[in-house]
């Protein structure tokens, strides 16, 4: 039982949080988000129940993920029930649950993408405290939504797990749309908030993000990867002339495509428009208004970014079929462009991939890699080219490539279902 004390501490935090304004908040350094490059002091995980298409094991690759995690940072995983709990905890390296560097729970949700629907922490006071958004489901639910309050629910059932105070927003938003440098800075894509928030102005999300996140700089992308259109926009056609479908993506989260590697470091990704196909040329005009927007911004104390670029993967498609979760979802959509979903008869995707969706844990890096046996020299060298860029920006750091096409077929990757609990300063 929590004493008086600790409780009149959650309430007089969280009213400082709430009540003051982004800008003085930044300048009493009250309140802040950790940049991802700072220290972590675990990831947190949702285990996945399901797959987005057969043959491709979203399991596989979170173990993959642990393992890899371990020997640099705690990692918290939260199972959806008992159930699976008891099933799956056999998976699990048991060194790791015995030290406590491997910690489980169980708390009810159903979607696993953590760094939209998961714990966003703050620190406020030098306590953490979690920054409560609203969620539709990326535009595929609404807000009423027995699934989608379960979802949304979650970040407040770990703020009670770790009796932390919650600043709520109305404001639907995901993580993933969400680059800080940790000094105050903001980076999202324009076209998930206002599609999240139709009838919200720029003025009122940018204040709401300055209250609930600490940020005094919002720095406004336009559009992200064509890949990551939203899926009910329609099919794209790629260099053969094929329709192919967006796997249930988010309409352009930043994760996709510009990251933070330090305070005034900024990795943005480059097109490669070779080979002509209309996807990476698309890609490529998005990509250079972006470029243009960093290029004549600056950070929260009027300094200019210095801009990396940062090659995007060769374009991974796949079929998909009945009884694969993505097309059983996708054969019931209205897309707004008036396709007709072929119910019954396979359908190409578009791997939602990129380099940049990697997770920064401590001393480590774990990002996409693409190649293996029996695909293409090119692939390879394009994964060399990425990583020597990326451990060029981190050069103290280890550079892990994980196999993510499970994950990127459902529309996410690592930085999709990871979110860093930050460290806090010792007192």
């Amino acid at each position: 039982m929590m004493s008086v004390r600790f409780l009149l501490f959650l309430v007089l935090t969280l009213q400082s949080c709430q009540r003051q304004s982004g800008s003085n908040v930044m300048q009493s350094g009250q309140i802040r988000q950790a940049a991802e490059f700072e220290p972590t002091e675990a990831v947190w995980m949702l285990w996945s129940n399901y797959d987005h298409k057969r043959g491709y094991s979203n399991e596989k690759v979170m173990l993959d993920i642990i393992h890899a995690l371990l020997p640099h940072a705690r990692v918290k995983l939260v199972f959806s029930d008992d159930s699976t709990r008891n099933a799956k905890t056999v998976l699990l390296p048991a060194d790791a649950l015995q030290s406590g560097r491997l910690e489980i729970l169980v708390l009810p949700y159903r979607e696993f993408w953590a760094r939209d629907m998961g714990p966003a922490f703050v620190i406020c006071n030098n306590r953490l405290a979690i920054a409560d958004f609203n969620f539709n489901d990326w535009n595929y639910g609404k807000v009423t939504d027995s699934t989608t309050i379960l979802n949304e629910k979650l970040d407040e059932a770990i703020a009670a797990h770790m009796s932390l105070p919650v600043i709520s927003t109305d404001m639907i938003t995901e993580g993933g749309n969400h680059e800080v440098n940790g000094k105050g800075t903001l980076i999202l894509t324009e076209s998930v908030e206002r599609l999240r928030n139709p009838e919200m102005s720029i003025g009122y999300i940018e204040s709401e993000f300055r209250r609930v996140l600490g940020v005094s700089k919002i720095i406004w992308m336009k559009n992200g990867l064509c890949e990551d259109d939203i899926t009910k926009s329609g099919p794209l056609t790629n260099g053969q002339g094929q329709k192919v479908y967006m796997p249930l993506t988010t309409n352009g989260h930043a994760d996709e495509f510009v990251r933070f590697a330090g305070p005034e470091t900024v990795l943005l990704a480059r097109a490669d428009t070779t080979d002509g196909d209309p996807i990476s040329l698309e890609n490529a005009r998005r990509l250079e208004v972006n470029y243009r927007i960093l290029r004549e911004a600056a950070d929260q104390d009027g300094q200019p970014f210095n801009i990396v670029r940062v090659p995007l993967p060769f374009h991974s498609f796949a079929s998909m079929e009945p009884g694969d979760g993505v097309y059983d979802l996708m054969q019931d959509f209205t897309f707004s462009d008036g396709t007709i979903f072929p119910r019954g008869k396979p359908v190409s995707v578009i791997a939602a991939a990129s380099y940049l969706n990697f997770l920064i844990a401590n001393d480590c890096v774990l990002m996409p890699g693409y190649w293996k046996e029996g695909l293409s020299w090119k692939i390879k060298k394009r994964d060399e080219e990425a990583r020597a860029i990326i451990q060029s920006v981190f050069p103290d750091k280890k550079i892990i490539s994980i196999d993510v096409m499970a994950l990127n077929l459902g529309g996410g990757g690592i930085h999709c279902i990871t979110r860093n609990e930050p460290r806090l300063d010792p007192k």
